[in-house]
């Protein structure tokens, strides 16, 4: 039974942690055939919250994601989901959970995302409006995405 978690970075233990690396590498680096720095320190950063969704019993990571600390906006990102858990709502759940924690956390703060272009409608279900023009990241296309402040 899958089973979602929330925490800051010190507090995951180092077998979780490495599951929900080897996802982000998996999806966003081998997959997508896109060779860049996966790890880009803002893991590190104090505020950070990690929100993944594991299977215990198979000691599985199914999807993750990040909410980060902007300053003036709450970003979130590296949003994955293993092959194998895809249309099951999981990167769903861990959405709302990030939005609801983001508005508890940083009320009145916008949350900002940058969606890959077939993905933009998807992060549309949860209150994001394009908020700038289309850009490249690694050779994909990329458009900045914003959500007002408020409840899921």
């Amino acid at each position: 039974m899958p089973e979602l978690h929330h925490s800051r970075l010190r507090e995951i233990d180092a077998e979780t942690l490495y599951r929900m690396m080897w996802l982000r590498v998996t999806v966003f680096v081998v997959e997508q055939a896109a060779a860049y720095a996966e790890l880009d320190g803002r893991d590190l950063e104090k505020e950070t919250e990690h929100f993944w969704v594991s299977d215990d019993e198979a000691s599985e990571v199914l999807a993750t994601l990040r909410l980060l600390d902007d300053g003036d906006a709450a970003r979130i990102g590296r949003v994955a989901t293993a092959p194998s858990a895809r249309g099951a709502g999981l990167a769903a759940e861990l959405m709302r959970r990030a939005i609801a924690r983001s508005t508890e956390k940083w009320p009145g703060r916008p949350i900002h995302l940058d969606a890959q272009m077939h993905l933009a409608s998807w992060y549309g279900r949860f209150g994001f409006e394009v908020s700038g023009p289309q850009f490249e990241e690694d050779e994909i296309p990329h458009v900045p995405m914003a959500r007002a402040p408020g409840p899921v």
